[in-house]
């Protein structure tokens, strides 16, 4: 569209950045170049957009863009440009040379999580088609590993439960481990339209964030110690009477064995363990178990930690126990951080899923994909490891080659020492990269690619909702899509007729017939549905199907006995307890203005590294 008189366009698309999928109008000038933003009123974000999202097309055409490819033999030499030819010929020459000396598990790759669901899918494709190495994953797996892992063992299913929307049908939110105001300020627009009809609303958090302010209760547990608090709500709500005990009869599993373990988390206990008052667990459980609809979402605060699959489940166990779940303004979720941290943990660039939410471990399921990359069952690999644990094979040579995509390592991953000498000790490493990041400048060859406004594809929220983003502008002279990249990668590997991808859309018709019937079923999702609808949530497995915002709503979940299984929990002391050399913990978070591995600012700035 354009506004008349202008000489501009307005781009339809999507905010590029967080788990919210805010949409947005991309302004382009005559020239065919991204110069603003507007907002749109789509109903996710109804014309509102947080800092982050007004800030987003500076990066498009900004001056420090990458527009050839570099290269370097030894890291002890400058980079050079090169031409595409000898940058990639170089790159698949490097893979077979390592391949060939030390086994096809020798090189890795390594995605991430703000990359489209097409490139998500062709990156598990690549890794485990044309390099045949069991190593790929992303650092998705660094954020929402434990919620994932929670949710296929209570659900048998990976994604929230409720649309953003149940949030203002909700008579008690409880929002754990998540600065909601500065990490997903949108979603605030929930959070007050709930408040203003009158509901309450408690927040979980060590810090008093600004949400934390002005919640009915702010519970600042010490950190690591959600588990014991959780299991003394529940126990209060089971104290009195507050359980949904015809829900938990007709819909769950394990109640009386979660309720012997809770039976010994009286709030006493969470007072010596949490440092809270007893009044606040008493209260907590009288709002959640008293309400007639009561959500509970939570993000990484809780999630990472040693044991924060536990601490996840007992959020679960939570809204279980008291019957909140499957109905409008009742349910559970986790917020992704990253933009596509729920489509691109889906399909098949996690160490341990297939496309369409498929296990790599389950027989039928490998027969099914294999049979759709055209390759034998046999010839699939194995499970690989998550991201961090790559880390510790690339120190140890294991692991002597990757491919990066869509990631910063170098400053995301903990233990900043321990990365630095994992990538110090790779034989040859290559990074995709719109800019020179940390990671990128470490590497032996860096690969210019375009960025998010400069191809099309799909992103699925942190409500499960798969929405369109749209080409906006042709990349810089020089530059390449990812996609093309690894099709030019899988040419040269001798793959190229299973790789014959013109561009996002191809991949994209591909995928719907991957996941075809699968647990995370996109085939009836199109770009045009899209369009049209500004989204679908999966499961979506025909073109006249509505999608499925709402999970559970026939009281099933996905497991075969279609029950909620509720699984015990104990409180553990966290690996590093305070003591007199150590009193204090530091915590990581963002800001509104930071988002992962850098400062959202205007490109006549210097360059500021933030959280």
């Amino acid at each position: 569209m354009s506004p008349p008189g202008s000489g501009e366009t307005l781009v339809p698309t999507h905010c590029c950045f967080c788990g919210v999928q805010c949409g947005m109008y991309l302004r382009v000038d005559r020239r065919g170049k991204v110069f603003g933003v507007e907002p749109r009123d789509h109903d996710i974000n109804r014309m509102r957009l947080c800092a982050k999202g007004i800030e987003a097309y500076q990066q498009i055409n900004h001056p420090d863009r990458l527009t050839s490819p570099l290269l370097r033999r030894t890291r002890d030499e400058p980079f050079r440009p090169a031409s595409w030819e000898e940058a990639l010929d170089l790159t698949a020459a490097e893979m077979r040379r390592i391949q060939d000396a030390h086994g096809r598990d020798a090189f890795a790759v390594l995605g991430g999580s703000g990359l489209t669901t097409e490139k998500a899918y062709l990156v598990g494709k690549f890794a485990r088609v044309a390099l045949g190495t069991r190593h790929v994953d992303h650092n998705g797996s660094l954020c929402t590993a434990a919620a994932a892992t929670a949710n296929h063992l209570a659900f048998g299913i990976d994604r929230a439960a409720n649309p953003f929307s149940d949030i203002l049908l909700s008579d008690c939110l409880l929002i754990a481990g998540a600065n909601i105001g500065d990490t997903f300020p949108v979603l605030t627009r929930y959070l007050w339209g709930a408040r203003d009809r009158g509901a309450h609303l408690v927040v979980v958090d060590p810090r008093e964030t600004a949400v934390a302010r002005t919640a009915d209760v702010h519970v600042a547990l010490r950190p690591g110690t959600d588990t014991a608090f959780f299991n003394a709500v529940l126990h209060v709500v089971d104290r009195d009477g507050l359980t949904d005990r015809a829900f938990l009869d007709a819909h769950t599993t394990g109640w009386e064995e979660l309720r012997k373990t809770v039976a010994a988390y009286p709030p006493e206990r969470a007072v010596a363990v949490c440092g809270i008052p007893a009044e606040q667990v008493e209260r907590v459980a009288a709002l959640f178990g008293a309400a007639r609809n009561a959500m509970a979402w939570h993000t990484r605060g809780i999630e990472q930690h040693p044991r924060g699959a536990d601490t996840c489940l007992s959020v679960i166990n939570l809204c279980a126990a008291t019957g909140n779940l499957g109905r409008p303004g009742a349910g559970y979720g986790t917020i992704a951080g990253q933009g596509n941290g729920q489509g691109g943990r889906e399909h098949g660039q996690q160490y341990d899923t297939l496309p369409g939410g498929r296990s790599i471990t389950d027989p039928a399921h490998r027969r099914a994909t294999a049979a759709l990359w055209g390759i034998e069952e046999a010839e699939l690999p194995e499970a690989g490891t998550p991201m961090a644990e790559m880390t510790g094979q690339m120190r140890r040579g294991e692991i002597r080659g990757l491919l990066g995509l869509g990631n910063n390592a170098l400053v995301t991953l903990p233990d900043h020492s321990s990365a630095q000498a994992a990538y110090d000790a790779l034989d040859f490493h290559v990074q995709c990269d719109s800019f020179l990041s940390e990671t990128a400048a470490h590497a032996h060859v860096v690969l210019p690619v375009a960025t998010w406004a400069e191809d099309e594809g799909v992103m699925t929220n942190a409500e499960a909702r798969v929405v369109k983003h749209n080409k906006a502008q042709d990349p810089p002279p020089g530059v390449r899509t990812d996609t093309w990249v690894l099709c030019q990668l899988a040419l040269r590997l001798g793959h190229g007729d299973r790789f014959a991808f013109a561009g996002s859309r191809e991949v994209f018709d591909e995928l719907r017939t991957a996941t075809a019937g699968a647990p995370v079923d996109y085939s009836g999702i199109t770009y045009e549905r899209l369009a049209e609808t500004g989204g679908i949530a999966w499961p979506c497995p025909s073109t006249d199907h509505p999608g499925t915002p709402r999970l559970f709503e026939d009281g099933r979940t996905r497991h075969p006995d279609g029950a909620v299984h509720l699984h015990p929990v104990e409180w553990r002391e966290p690996a590093d307890p305070y003591d007199d050399a150590y009193p204090m913990t530091f915590t990581t978070g963002r800001a509104a203005a930071h988002y992962l591995s850098d400062t959202h600012q205007p490109p006549n700035l210097p360059r500021t590294k933030g959280s």
